[in-house]
């Protein structure tokens, strides 16, 4: 027998016929399968993705995204594998007829083993290059889509006079499209090399290898195609310099402008030239001018493209960095400052001085008793072990900060809120089976509210809205059931069948289960628009597959009425109808027209916004409350651009996504409502009881602070010098051995020269490597405020006042005599733990006051929950300490002093002169035990801010005694 080129191939062993014919019907099958297997699960993942996206109204998303990566899927895999294997065809057709026969050559091995299966390999090459080049095609179906339907920035950038839009939109596929034609040419390439060395087209000699004619001119071609591709993105590389990264600061400096995107230029025309010197060879038979033309490339890359910007930036940029790159940091400064937002940042200088009048201190004190005390990090167990009614019910471990109208108040007071959802694993071990997770416990109840800014007698919460039913201030008009949620189970089967009894557990009567072991408890039935109909076999069987759970099929609670819920955490909701968007790290609810909704901030970001400095999302939120929410709800990690452009509103009942258009200049939001129309409604449609409950996004907030940093600088040389940065402060409430940042706080302060609080989000800086504070930033968070919200305020102290940071304050708080005393039964006290809450910065008249709630938990003690206790608050030196915040500001700001009339009954009635007319030590430690024991009096009574006085007396009178004796021992 002789191959197709004449050479006679040997003869092969034949294996036993039954083996033989076991093995080939063994292989097939199996392929078979798992081909069956991956289109089956394929399928699946699609189907029910199209009947959840139907359920909720979005299916416009799922055909819009489904038929551009299925398209662009196609269109690349075709490309890629046509062009390969078209050009694998055509070296084939033009292989040589005869081959030298030498059985000591691999390539003769080759071609025995290749040749009677060339065929199928064709196939299978082109099927399998294909599915990987339509897949990196599909996965750009976002790319795709901003480049058909961007949309003008209106702003140009400074180098190339393009508009911004051209790098956010246009950029990064024309990038992508390069990258993909490159490396399908380099495969292709490849492959063709590896056929002609098989069928004799290349031929390994002594000297090298030697190619017939029609492979020479054959890989000239591509060679020179690939060379031109590299043409292309030389030329994008220029622009891809505007939005890079750098040492000193992203985007063209000095050395880009001035030698690196010269040198691009030159490049190009030499790739040009390179790229037609290897077509001349289909007229010319030599390699020389080619290789000449590659080598020229090679070089001009190394002494252009890389030592020539090296040596310009070490020999005249180094020198004279600040002066050179001074006009390109400025441009760096201003364009970052817009791409996030906070070129309007209003930097004001705050003298923080604290000799204030006393007019000035109880104007301010008066405009700073209702500020929230409650720290929403330390009462979840509270609100649980208060109003958790059941032990399937639970909160999250850190709560939520809203602004409530409520009974008696004039302006919307600072509430902390939590919704009341399920959680399954509160339930008993003989509770938990498919049924009961699945059909029984498919919903929380209600939500919790307190006031922000009081206690109750027992230092418990003032609850605004509790219990099941649900009473209190804030008031729901529908039985607000939590059926989608933070904590929500992974799918529940809701519905009955008309005339059938009720199984879902609604409001919990007396004890868990009755004396005959059913839940003792109201039923209900689902009755909202949202979920999944699941009542015939074909829907049954793909969530059974789905979920990995026959009972779905076999359970007669699936029946023709029933719905599954699934996908029912808000912010994935909101990710899956409008995964072009990412979202905060935290969704809260609110009561908006009487119905328990979840509010989800939605963000557009870009990271090809010309100069602007890269930041990572992940980094930027991380602080002590993120917990991994912000590595989980932010997928997207180094950024350049960033709004708030839409706010999404999830129904917490029936799961209705509805997103609105916030920020109406935003040109990637206005990309996105092109590419989807009607998905986002206009910004008109939010109702007045929605705006209420809108606030500056946290994410978004921490995003800015980390870029304030340093951005709040808008002058190049102070910028290069880099003495003004500043630094986010650690949380000194944090755990000793943690790094973590502290986070902003929600709360109502007024801005110098208000009157009014504001409902805000605030923050302070360091200088940075010190301690001492910087400045006070803050944004205001009342939507319904439409001139001014949003506005950033930064108060900058002077850089030679010392006014404490959060760290040193946490420590004057925790070793102050007063406050030490007061809690010394709690630190001695084996069943008590002291817990130190959210230390807030606000400004007062112009200086600073910091506020800490202190809680009191009994430790080891099943139940017990904190409880705040104390309020710690201090205005320059001064430390105030006391059962409300008035009381302590008082204290603080020496209000108090003189005011009381028991202080002239309680001062010493007689005076002890020296012949100096000074007191001796021996009398000024007995005043000072005598202070002690009126301030421990003070203690038992309650009476906290004569407390402080008298031991601030006890530390004057014990100073005082110490020098009496140094003077004494000095005239000895």
């Amino acid at each position: 027998m002789s191959d197709i080129f004449g050479t006679p191939r040997p003869r092969q062993p034949q294996p036993p016929s039954g083996s033989g014919r076991r093995q080939r019907v063994l292989v097939p099958t199996l392929v078979t399968l798992a081909v069956l297997l991956l289109l089956g699960s394929i399928f699946i993942s699609v189907w029910t993705d199209r009947l959840w996206f139907k359920s909720v109204g979005y299916s416009e998303v799922f055909r819009s995204v489904l038929v551009s990566r299925v398209g662009l899927f196609v269109a690349m895999g075709l490309i890629f594998g046509l062009f390969v294997i078209g050009n694998l065809y055509l070296a084939y057709r033009t292989r040589p007829d005869t081959v030298p026969l030498r059985r000591d050559d691999p390539s003769y091995r080759y071609r025995l083993a290749l040749t009677p299966i060339l065929k199928p390999i064709g196939i299978v090459l082109f099927l399998v290059l294909g599915a990987f080049a339509g897949s990196v095609g599909a996965s750009h179906w976002d790319t795709y889509k901003m480049w058909r339907h961007g949309s003008s920035f209106g702003v140009k950038d400074p180098q190339f006079n393009k508009d911004v839009g051209f790098y956010v939109f246009d950029y990064p596929w024309w990038r992508f499209l390069t990258s993909f034609s490159f490396a399908m040419i380099v495969i292709t390439v490849l492959a063709v090399l590896f056929l002609n060395y098989v069928y004799g087209g290349i031929r390994i000699a002594g000297r090298g290898p030697k190619l017939t004619r029609a492979a020479q001119v054959h890989l000239s071609v591509l060679v020179g195609l690939g060379v031109l591709t590299r043409a292309v993105s030389y030329y994008l590389d220029r622009f891809g310099l505007a939005i890079g990264n750098s040492k000193l600061f992203d985007g063209i400096g000095y050395t880009d402008a001035n030698a690196r995107i010269p040198g691009k230029n030159i490049l190009i025309g030499v790739a040009i030239v390179c790229a037609i010197l290897f077509f001349a060879v289909i007229f010319i038979r030599s390699w020389t001018l080619p290789a000449i033309g590659l080598g020229l490339l090679a070089l001009t890359s190394i002494l252009i493209g890389a030592i020539w910007p090296a040596v310009m930036q070490g020999f005249q940029v180094k020198p004279s960095e600040p002066d050179k790159e001074g006009p390109y940091i400025a441009r760096n400064i201003e364009a970052t400052r817009e791409a996030y937002d906070v070129a309007d940042t209003e930097v004001e200088s705050y003298s923080a001085k604290t000799d204030l009048t006393d007019s000035e201190l109880a104007a301010s004190a008066e405009s700073r008793v209702s500020t929230r005390l409650l720290d929403p990090t330390l009462i979840s167990d509270a609100f649980e072990q208060l109003q958790q009614v059941r032990g399937y019910y639970s909160v999250p471990s850190t709560l939520d900060v809203d602004r409530y109208k409520l009974e008696g108040e004039k302006v919307p007071q600072d509430t902390i809120i939590a919704a009341r959802e399920l959680n399954l694993d509160g339930l008993q071990d003989t509770q938990r089976n498919w049924a009961n997770d699945h059909t029984v416990y498919t919903h929380g109840y209600g939500i919790i509210a307190a006031r922000g800014n009081q206690r109750g007698p027992n230092g418990e919460p003032v609850f605004t809205a509790k219990d099941i039913p649900q009473i209190g201030e804030i008031k729901t008009t529908t039985p607000p059931r939590i059926y989608f949620g933070e904590q929500s189970p992974s799918y529940s089967i809701v519905g009955r069948p008309k005339g059938a009894a009720a199984i879902e557990v609604d409001i919990p009567r007396g004890g868990a289960t009755g004396e005959d072991g059913k839940v003792n408890a109201t039923q209900n039935t689902y009755d909202g628009k949202g979920g999944v109909p699941i009542g015939g076999l074909f829907n049954k069987a793909l969530y059974a597959f789905k979920f990995a759970e026959p009972n779905i099929i076999l359970s007669n609670r699936v029946n023709s009425e029933s719905k599954i819920l699934y996908d029912r955490e808000p912010r994935d909701r909101v990710k899956k109808v409008a995964p072009w968007l990412t979202v905060d790290g935290d969704s809260y609810p609110a009561v908006v027209d009487g119905r328990v909704v979840w509010i989800v901030d939605g963000y557009t970001t870009s990271n090809s916004y010309p100069y602007s400095e890269h930041r990572s999302l992940r980094e930027a939120t991380a602080d002590t409350l993120t917990d991994g929410r912000a590595q989980k709800a932010l997928p997207t990690d180094q950024v350049n651009y960033m709004r708030n452009s839409v706010k999404a509103v999830v129904d917490a009942y029936d799961g209705t996504v509805k997103l609105y258009q916030w920020d109406t200049k935003d040109p990637v939001l206005k990309t996105w409502m092109k590419v989807f129309p009607d998905v986002v409604e206009s910004k008109a449609k939010i109702s007045d009881a929605l705006l209420e409950h809108l606030r500056y996004p946290v994410d978004l907030f921490k995003v800015q602070r980390d870029v304030l940093q340093r951005y709040h600088v808008t002058d190049a040389q102070t910028f290069y010098e880099d003495g003004e940065r500043w630094k986010v402060p650690e949380d000194p409430t944090a755990p000793s051995n943690s790094s973590a940042l502290q986070p902003p706080y929600y709360l109502s302060t007024a801005r110098p020269g208000e009157d009014t609080p504001k409902f805000s989000v605030t923050s302070v800086y360091l200088p940075n490597r010190r301690q001492n504070l910087a400045a006070f930033v803050s944004v205001n968070s009342e939507a319904t405020d439409t001139e001014n919200y949003g506005k950033m305020q930064i108060l900058q102290l002077p850089s030679e006042t010392q006014i404490s940071g959060p760290s040193q304050i946490a420590n004057d708080f925790q070793t102050d005599k007063g406050v030490s005393q007061a809690l010394l039964q709690y630190q001695q006290s084996k069943t008590a733990s002291i817990l130190y809450g959210n230390l807030l910065t606000l400004p007062v008249g112009d200086g600073l006051l910091y506020v800490q709630p202190v809680y009191i938990k009994r430790s080891a003690v099943e139940g017990s929950y904190p409880v705040l206790q104390f309020v710690i608050a201090s205005f320059g030196k001064d430390v105030g300490f006391g059962q409300t915040l008035d009381e302590a500001l008082r204290v603080a700001l020496g209000l108090e002093e003189g005011t009381n009339p028991d202080d002239a009954a309680e001062r010493p009635t007689t005076q002890r002169p020296e012949s100096s007319g000074n007191q001796t030590a021996s009398q000024l430690l007995d005043d000072a035990s005598r202070f002690y024991d009126q301030a421990q009096d003070a203690l038992k009574d309650g009476d906290l801010a004569l407390y402080q006085r008298r031991m601030n007396q006890v530390g004057d009178a014990v100073e005082k005694a110490q020098r009496a004796v140094e003077q004494a021992e000095k005239k000895e």
